[in-house]
């Protein structure tokens, strides 16, 4: 089984943020796979299915983003997931608007919410999914900038992008990551 996870924060104050980049694609996901019934489990809401043959766990924690670790540690260690079988969607200031990058492994840079889940779960070697949101202007406070929304001309682009993202980790889970990485990072 694989797990997708898209990071942000509950509650309808932070839909459609920055943020929330990681929600929003594993709702696209949902919707395009018709897996629609997220139950809570784990700290996190949750929806299981087949995704292209390849049975597969829609999640987005319910811990907060920076707290994140928590709830897929608790995923991760109850259905005894390898961590390369774990793929992780979120924001990422240091990409610029619309942007995408996959890689196997690596830091958690600035994210607090990675920060999280590699110290909950004592690894760094999982696959990520980086969607690119672009620097706060100068003098902006990094956290009113991530918990705000897109200007109607990136939200265009963002919109894309979600679904970029989904379909990058439907191509790591049905192909490869190395496969995804060429069609999708940009």
């Amino acid at each position: 089984m694989f797990v997708l996870a898209g990071l942000g924060n509950m509650g309808s104050k932070y839909e459609m943020t920055r943020h929330n980049i990681g929600f929003d694609t594993i709702d696209f996901l949902a919707a395009k796979y018709r897996l629609t019934s997220f139950k809570h489990k784990h700290n996190s809401l949750i929806a299981e299915g087949i995704i292209q043959g390849k049975k597969a766990m829609l999640v987005k924690p319910q811990t907060y983003m920076n707290n994140s670790g928590q709830a897929l540690k608790e995923i991760v260690d109850y259905y005894k997931i390898p961590s390369q079988n774990l793929i992780v969607i979120y924001d990422d200031i240091d990409l610029d608007v619309g942007r995408l990058r996959i890689r196997s492994k690596g830091s958690a840079g600035t994210h607090n919410g990675m920060k999280s889940i590699i110290s909950h779960l004592g690894t760094e070697d999982f696959p990520r999914i980086r969607v690119g949101i672009g620097k706060p202007p100068e003098g902006m406070d990094l956290a009113d900038y991530v918990l705000g929304r897109f200007s109607q001309e990136e939200r265009k682009v963002i919109n894309k992008v979600i679904e970029n993202a989904a379909l990058a980790a439907v191509t790591i889970l049905c192909a490869s990551l190395e496969v995804a990485m060429g069609r999708y990072n940009n």
